[in-house]
Formats: C-alpha cells, sequence, structure tokens
C-alpha cells in the first residue's frame, strides 16, 4: 500500500510498504527526487519520463509498452520499476543495476556484431513480460529494491567500459526498454567513448518510445519467444504481433544490427509448423541475412515439471531455418561446434569457427567477405576478430573512482 504525506512546503513523503522505500520528492525541482529504503539514502533513482498520460478518471496511462498499465497514485506497473507519482510516471530504478560484468559478446547471444569482443553487460530489476520459463528470474522478476546494490551514473559506465578495453555496453538479464530512460543516458555517453551500445529485449515496446530507444541502439538481440498469440498470451502474458512489429522497424527503418533468439521449450514452441512458420515469416518480412540462434531451455521459475530441450530439437530448428532460406542459423545454450559456428552461405565454409564462446577459424577478408568465393558476410564485422574468448569478468563499479 502506498501512503502519502506532506512533511513541510518543500517535500512530499510517500511510503511504500511492500516495497519498503520512501520516496522524497522536492517540491523546487521534479526532475530530481531522493529514495529512502531502510532508513538510509540511495540517490538518485527515481526520474521522470514522458511517455504517459492522464486519464478521465484520474488514473495515469504508461505509454512505453502494449501493456498500457493505468495506475493510481502510488501504484506500479506490472514491471515494477515505472510507477505513478505526484500524477506522472516516473522510472524508481534510474542509475541502479543488479551488478555489472564483462563478457564476450557471442554470449547475448551475437554473432555477427564485432566477433570476439567484450561486452559490459548489466541489468536492474522487473520486467513488462510475465514468462512462466524465465531463465534471468532472479532479476527480472525481482520486487525487491535491496538487489540492485550497485549505483552507477551513465558517465561512469562509459567511462569504466572504456577503461575495461569493452567495444559495447549490453543492457540486458532484463528488458531495458522498461529502464530506457537511464540506458539513453548510458548510450549518449557512451557515443562519446565510441563505445557501442546493445539492447537485448523481447522487443515488447510502443511505436513512438520504440523510435527513440532504438535510435541510441548499434545492436539488438530480439527474443521471439514463440510463433503463436496463445504462446505469447498464456506463457508470457503478452502478444506477438507487437513484438514481430519491432522487429520489422528494426529491420527497414534503423541501422541497428539485428539477431533473433527463440528458446525452445518442449512440446511448446518446437514443432516443426511451427518453427517453418516462424522461419519463413523471417526470410519473407526481414531477409535472408538476419541470424537466428535457437537455444536450450532448462527448467526454471515456473515451469519447473517441463524438461531441458534436446540437443537434437535445436539441430533439427537450425537445420529447418537454413533450408528456409536463412543464411545464419546457431544453436545456443549447448555445447555444438558446428550449431555455433558461421558458414558461407553461398560455398558453406565455416568462416568464423566457435568452440562455446573461443573463437577458431576466421576466414573473411578485411571486407568481411569469404577468402573462398567472395561473397559477403552479413553484420558488424572487423578485419580481425576480438580475443576476449570465454572469460567472464564481474565488476565493482565502486572500485573505479
Amino acid at each position: 500500500m502506498m501512503l502519502t504525506f506532506v512533511t513541510s512546503l518543500r517535500t512530499q513523503v510517500i511510503t511504500n510498504a511492500a516495497s519498503n522505500f520512501f520516496i522524497i520528492l522536492n517540491r523546487e525541482d521534479n526532475n530530481r527526487y531522493d529514495i529512502m529504503h531502510n532508513t538510509q539514502s540511495v540517490t538518485p533513482t527515481v526520474f521522470p519520463t514522458k511517455y504517459w498520460h492522464k486519464l478521465e478518471d484520474g488514473r495515469v496511462q504508461c505509454d512505453v509498452c502494449p501493456r498500457e498499465c493505468k495506475l493510481r497514485e502510488g501504484q506500479q506497473g506490472l514491471c515494477f520499476v515505472r510507477a505513478n507519482i505526484n500524477d506522472q510516471i516516473v522510472l524508481t530504478t534510474y542509475g541502479r543495476s543488479s551488478g555489472f560484468c564483462v563478457d564476450p559478446i557471442e554470449k547475448k547471444p551475437l554473432s555477427h556484431f564485432l566477433p570476439g569482443t567484450p561486452v559490459l553487460s548489466f541489468g536492474t530489476a522487473g520486467c513488462n513480460l510475465a514468462c512462466k520459463f524465465c531463465q534471468n528470474w532472479d532479476m527480472s522478476k525481482s520486487r525487491e529494491m535491496d538487489i540492485l546494490a550497485d549505483h552507477a551514473s551513465p558517465e561512469k559506465i562509459a567511462r569504466v567500459a572504456k577503461e575495461l578495453g569493452c567495444r559495447s555496453v549490453a543492457y540486458t538479464y532484463n528488458d531495458p526498454v522498461i529502464f530506457m530512460e537511464y540506458a539513453i543516458d548510458i548510450a549518449k555517453e557512451c557515443r562519446k567513448q565510441d563505445i557501442k551500445s546493445v539492447a537485448v529485449t523481447a522487443g515488447y515496446i510502443s511505436s513512438e518510445p520504440g523510435k527513440e530507444f532504438f535510435q541510441y541502439m548499434d545492436a539488438a538481440n530480439v527474443d521471439l519467444k514463440a510463433f503463436s498469440e496463445d504462446f505469447y498470451h498464456k506463457l508470457t502474458g503478452g502478444h506477438l504481433q507487437p513484438v514481430l512489429d519491432t522487429l520489422k522497424y528494426l529491420k527497414h527503418e534503423t541501422d541497428v544490427w539485428v539477431e533473433i533468439t527463440t528458446l525452445l521449450i518442449p512440446g511448446k514452441n518446437d514443432s516443426d509448423e511451427e518453427l517453418n512458420a516462424m522461419t519463413r515469416w523471417v526470410v519473407e518480412n526481414l531477409g535472408p541475412d538476419v541470424p537466428m540462434h535457437f537455444t536450450a531451455f532448462h527448467p526454471s521459475w515456473k515451469m519447473l515439471d517441463i524438461p531441458s530441450t534436446p540437443p537434437a530439437t535445436l539441430t533439427r530448428a537450425r537445420r529447418i531455418a537454413l533450408d528456409n532460406g536463412v543464411h545464419y542459423a546457431y544453436t545456443g545454450n549447448v555445447h555444438d561446434e558446428d550449431g555455433e559456428s558461421t558458414y558461407c552461405h553461398q560455398c558453406h565454409t565455416r568462416l568464423i569457427g566457435r568452440d562455446w564462446y573461443v573463437l577458431s577459424d576466421w576466414k573473411l577478408d578485411d571486407q568481411g567477405c569469404c577468402k573462398k568465393c567472395g561473397a559477403r558476410c552479413a553484420g558488424v564485422l572487423e578485419s580481425k576478430p576480438g580475443k576476449w574468448g570465454a572469460r567472464r569478468l564481474p565488476v565493482q563499479l565502486s572500485s573505479f573512482a
């Protein structure tokens, strides 16, 4: 329950018993807030947003995603991080993170975007979908502010990424569309340092905020969770069409490099019929050069009764995609050198060999073309691959000046 009381003419205190935090609103500057959590200040956290409008019944509607949460004073959206405070929608996790880590870019997964390079990855809390099979449920389903232990300004994140030799920053673990204001500010600072921005997203975002968000992204891996409305409705609490709309927008109206990931869940979205429909749609609507990743499900969150995806299912999905004209199809979350590697779509030479996240073969020339037949490999490629390998480096931003 949210309670509001005035402590002076300048400040207003809003308490949330369920989340155990206090929001102190400075009346002289509506753009800055403090949050008091367990009686200790953690600033800045609450940040104004612009994609919302007031309804006739007094509620405020958030317009960031197709869910269009309609909130009364003090209520949070399903995403948990956007709330109606003082009759406006604010982001309550600006400047806070669940942790930072340097990963190989292939882990996002992105196989055609600066292969072999390190990416500084982080997320916050919450999500605007309700996937029963979530593989990052400890962060995306969290309703506790305590997991957001790291505080960092956009400037510091960009600077630390540069110091660590990262070529990009990834907004991941939970969906960045729900903390888009924070992600955009980080991306702006990253561009000053010649560091790219990567969105790992379900693509569940409305048109206008999507245009603003993606104009600051250089690459995106979009989770196409299935190819049926029934799956989206029953297992994610969302809808399929907005995701398809996002994919078409990214491919045809932006310069963002796009790859697609589908987590294959036994008996839910892994039939030949659905895989054929999905991969044909990709080729017809996005073109053959958009890479597709088919990854293994492991029992998690509210689907502990479903077994892990057999490797043979991933291999079958990859073969269906290739047979339907997808030039680059991959398997993931299992050890499969053939399924992890990149092949020339014309002569089938192995262009980039991968063993988990370690690169081996590199048979591309300086222009990103196959050395054997000259066909161009699609992607954001450089003359030489990075050498980060499979390392995973947890980062404490507080240890940096």
